[in-house]
Parts: C-alpha cells; structure tokens; sequence
C-alpha cells in the first residue's frame, strides 16, 4: 500500500484532478489497482457489447477530451488489489463492495461527489440496480 504500480498510475493520469486526488488517497491505505481512466473508442464499444457499460463512445464518463484534444476522465475503474490472489478476482463482490464503501467514505470526507457503479442512485440499497458495475466511480457533475 501506499503507491499505485506505473500501469495504475498512468491511467489515473488520465482522470479528472478530483479523481487523481481521491484515488491517491485512498491507496495510502488501501491496496487498489487502477483498471481504466480515459477509454479509448474501441475499448469503450468493447465493454458495451459485453454490457459492462450502457454507453458507446463517446457518451460514457470514461470518454471525454479537453479543449486541446487531450484524452480525459471523469470516471475511474478501481479494483481491490491483493499480490496473493492475481489475477484480480472479478468475482469477488463482497471485496468490491467493501472497496466502494470505503472509497464512498473517503470521497465524503474530501467533498469529492462520487457515484458509484454498485448503487448508481445513492440510494444504499444495491437491490434496486439494473446495472451492477463495482468497479465503477465517477464524478457527480
């Protein structure tokens, strides 16, 4: 804990300044690796046909540019990471669940509005989903 990897840290860099400071404060504590920031075309379309996603590009948060033509995100994938248990164990959900608690806790203390995939309205109760996306934080804009 207490750094993200050179893969982790190069797609942070791709995510709103918002972003890059939550996430570089939660990894202070907890062990995460960075999945996706900014998604290029083809695998924003991937993870739609896969329906991971409900947006083609370039209409997900994970899909926006700068003025300049900088790729750029308001929407980060983070995973638990754990050096026993690589690859990442996407089945895991109750670890998922446990990450976005806490990510949700530290983005309250920070100001940070945050939503995430596991319970898109806000609402507490991850029952009412039709899209389950654990992974999944984005900038509440």
């Amino acid at each position: 804990m207490g750094q993200f990897s050179k893969i982790s840290q190069e797609r942070l860099a791709t995510c709103h300044p918002q972003l890059v400071r939550l996430m570089t404060i939660v990894v202070q504590t907890y062990d995460i690796v960075i999945v996706y920031g900014f998604r290029t075309e083809e695998a924003q379309n991937r993870v739609f046909a896969e329906g991971k996603s409900r947006l083609k590009f370039p209409f997900s948060k994970h899909n926006k540019t700068l003025i300049d033509g900088t790729p750029y995100s308001e929407a980060v994938d983070a995973a638990p990471f754990n050096t026993k248990e690589l690859p990442i164990d996407w089945n895991d959900a109750k670890s998922f669940i446990y990450l976005g608690g806490y990510i949700l806790g530290v983005a309250r203390g920070l100001d940070i509005p945050l939503r995430w995939g596991g319970d898109w309205d806000g609402d507490r109760n991850m029952r009412d989903q039709t899209l389950i996306d654990l992974p999944h934080f984005e900038l509440i804009t």
